[in-house]
């Protein structure tokens, strides 16, 4: 009954699913309070998928061993990573703007902010919790205290 053995793998990726959401949720509500146009529901969907992805990756790679045999599939956990990379940069490019003769550009540090926390997504999915929780605490405080410090020192216009 292979079905019955995979409820409790299911049930901690839904956790850490919902554990990456969650903290993508924190880095999005600052990307949604200064206004910027990938906020909280962005944020929490990619770190989510991120983590589903990474976390169905493994579960694959156990499901085709115990249906086919050792050794007939290997896995390069690598690629997964490389394809949520690859997919969230394509959703960062979306939310950079230039404007005019090409002086001012936007929207740098939220296309950084959704790989952040596609980052914070694979963190969870492979276990790394403290880890995961670790790196949201710092890029808020990157987001937050060093927007604000950059904004009083007068590096930036508003």
């Amino acid at each position: 009954m292979p079905l019955l053995n995979a409820y409790p793998e299911q049930v901690q990726i839904l956790g850490y699913v919902t554990l990456a959401m969650l903290l993508g949720a924190l880095l999005g509500l600052d990307r949604e309070i200064a206004g910027k146009p990938a906020g909280l529901r962005t944020h929490m969907l990619v770190s989510g998928a991120a983590a589903m992805l990474v976390a169905l990756g493994n579960l694959m790679v156990e499901s085709f061993d115990v249906e086919l045999g050792p050794m007939v599939l290997r896995a390069d956990p690598l690629r997964i990573i490389e394809a949520v990379i690859t997919g969230v940069s394509f959703l960062g490019a979306g939310t950079i703007i230039r404007h005019g003769t090409g002086q001012q550009v936007e929207g740098l540090t939220t296309a950084a902010s959704l790989l952040f926390v596609a980052g914070v997504g694979i963190t969870v999915a492979l276990s790394q919790l403290v880890l995961a929780v670790g790196i949201t605490i710092l890029a808020l405080v990157t987001l937050r205290v060093m927007g604000l410090l950059s904004h009083w020192l007068g590096l930036r216009e508003r």
